[in-house]
């Protein structure tokens, strides 16, 4: 009976803790639309999380862009915002992690999917992410300092022969092609940083 109640109180500790992790819904959708070009944020569908940590929707939206808030479970600072019809592929991803599939499992997964025509991947549809250090949010009030934005242009199973698009970068800033040939095939758009 002392462990099932010890157990118990752990359990009621953790999820009390993670639950004041989580920043309030406002903090959550202000921090996700770092990510968003300017002239989709106002009308941008965002998922967040509860006070339990499980993902919900935040705020439905109108112009087609779905923004992540940050994940309270991960290290740094990570949202990203994207085209409505990769949300499948994207709700695969979270549910085959949430699986506790690896990075390389969910990968291949989701290219048999692809191949089987099960997820599709619009060629062009494009992800913005937005990141930064632990250290460099406050919380707070939502304000990040030495965040960086980069973007992804999904182009599934094209390679550096079909676009032109070097395997790796030559310099900072320049385009490139990463996961050639694959489903995950998508043009790197990283800024040189500030």
């Amino acid at each position: 009976m002392k462990t099932i109640t010890l157990v118990g109180l752990l359990l009621l500790t953790y999820v009390s803790g993670f639950g004041q992790d989580v920043p309030s819904s406002d903090i959550q959708m202000k921090t996700a639309l770092l990510a968003a070009p300017t002239e989709l944020k106002d009308g941008a569908k965002i998922y967040g999380y509860n006070g339990a940590g499980e993902f919900i929707t935040l705020r439905e939206g109108t112009n087609g862009l779905i923004c992540l808030a940050d994940d309270p479970n991960s290290k740094g600072f990570n949202v990203a915002c994207y085209q409505k019809d990769l949300d499948p592929f994207m709700a695969r991803g979270r549910e085959l992690k949430k699986e506790g599939k690896t990075s390389q499992e969910i990968f291949d997964i989701r290219e048999t999917e692809t191949k089987a025509g099960k997820i599709n991947i619009p060629k062009g549809s494009t992800l913005y992410v937005y990141n930064a250090e632990d250290g460099d949010v406050t919380w707070s009030s939502g304000e990040v300092v030495n965040g960086y934005l980069r973007y992804v242009v999904y182009v599934p199973f094209e390679t550096s022969e079909s676009t032109g698009l070097p395997s790796k970068p030559e310099f900072a800033g320049q385009p490139w092609i990463m996961n050639p040939g694959t489903h995950r095939a998508h043009i790197m758009l990283s800024p040189p940083r500030e």
